[in-house]
Parts: structure tokens; C-alpha cells; sequence
């Protein structure tokens, strides 16, 4: 009786099976360049929505304020840098890229407002900067490290703009080892010349003062 005829199931089988671009893969990029664009939107997407976290964390108490002021700090530095990768005249804002993908995250846009952690006192923004600018020529240095940059011309500014930040950090205690350690980096760079490169003994070395030293830094702001 019911001969020939067929389930919805088969049906949608039978038309899968004449149409073979159903089973091909979607891309969401064409090229590099579209590629990279994607990537930086998701890392701008990531960031946003991990201050957010952060915020919601703090409220309930599920971090100390040490914790947070640390993470805090790092996330407003990274947010920076990845929303000037996706800025354009497509989303001049951070507003703007928010309501495009449909982010709801109040927290995490007023904390990019203020430009600085709940748990630092608003001083016109001098410590928030500092910290902020601190954390950043950390990242930047070893980052260049790591990708094997090492000229004395190429490393010498940022090292010096960080010692002279943190400097100026009323936070920091006189006898921060990091001063030292970074300063101790600074004589051997200026008895170089300027195309004069660090060796990978140096290097590693380095790497491993500037990242004990952003320990010891973040361990200040966990004091706090």
C-alpha cells in the first residue's frame, strides 16, 4: 500500500546524496589577509568576554583582590593591543564591534572606560598607566626575545622606557630586585654597540631575569 514511498529522513538523504557541495566545508576566509582578520576579531571577542569573567569573579568573591588587580591589569594591556588590530572604519569603537556581535558584557566595557582595575583608586590615572605600561613593555620585550630579536638598538628603548617606568611607580619598593636586575641589563647593553646582538646565552638569561622580575612584580600588585 505504501509502496515508493519514502520517509522525510530518506528524502533529505536522497538530496544530500545529489548535492555533494552540502558535504563540502564552509571557510570563513579566503585568504590570509581575511584570515587574519578573523583571528584578531576572536582574540579582541576573547579578551572582552574574559574581563567580563574577571569582573563577575571579583563581585563574587571567587577572587582576591590581589589576584584580580594582577589579572586585571594584564587584560586591559592585552585588550589595547588586540583592539588596534581590529579598528577600522567598519568598528571605529569598541561599542561598535560589541553590538555588531552582539556581546553583553557591562562589566568588562565599563572596566575598559575607566582604563584601570576597581581595586586602584582613580589618581588622574598615574598608577594605572604605569602599571599598564609596565606590563606592556614586559610582553613586548620578551616577545621580541622569542622571536630571536635581539640587536641592542632594537632592545635598548624598550628596556630603558621600562626601567624608567618603574621608576616612577610610587608602588614599587625602593629595593625592588627588578630594578636592579634591569638596570644591571641596561649597563651591559650601552658598552655594545648599536647593531651588536646579545648571544643566546645572553638571551636566555635575559628571558629569565624579565620574567622573574614580572613575577616579582605582580607579587607587588597582589600586595596591594
Amino acid at each position: 500500500m505504501f509502496a515508493g514511498l519514502h520517509s522525510p529522513n530518506q528524502a533529505t538523504g536522497s538530496a544530500a546524496e545529489n548535492r555533494p557541495e552540502l558535504y563540502q566545508e564552509v571557510r570563513l576566509y579566503k585568504n590570509a589577509r581575511e584570515r587574519e582578520k578573523i583571528d584578531n576579531m576572536a582574540d579582541l571577542f576573547s579578551v572582552i568576554n574574559t574581563i567580563q569573567c574577571l569582573e563577575k569573579a571579583y563581585i563574587k568573591d571567587a577572587v582576591t583582590p590581589k589576584e584580580y588587580t594582577a589579572a586585571c591589569s594584564k587584560l586591559l594591556v592585552q585588550y589595547k593591543a588586540a583592539f588596534k588590530q581590529v579598528q577600522s572604519d567598519e568598528i571605529p569603537s569598541v561599542e561598535s564591534f560589541m553590538r555588531k556581535y552582539r556581546m553583553d558584557c557591562p562589566a568588562a566595557i565599563e572596566r575598559i572606560k575607566e582604563d584601570r582595575p576597581i581595586t586602584i583608586k582613580d589618581d588622574k590615572g598615574n598608577t594605572s598607566k604605569c602599571i599598564a605600561d609596565i606590563v606592556s613593555l614586559f610582553i613586548t620585550i620578551m616577545d621580541k626575545l622569542r622571536l630571536e630579536i635581539r640587536a641592542m638598538d632594537e632592545i635598548h628603548p624598550d628596556l630603558k622606557e621600562l626601567m624608567e617606568t618603574m621608576s616612577r611607580l610610587s608602588i614599587l619598593p625602593a629595593d625592588f630586585e627588578g630594578k636592579e636586575k634591569t638596570r644591571a641589563w641596561l649597563e651591559t647593553l650601552n658598552a655594545m654597540q648599536a647593531h651588536d646582538e646579545l648571544t643566546d646565552q645572553q638571551v636566555r638569561q635575559l628571558l629569565f631575569d624579565l620574567e622573574s622580575t614580572y613575577n616579582g612584580f605582580n607579587r607587588v600588585l597582589h600586595s596591594m
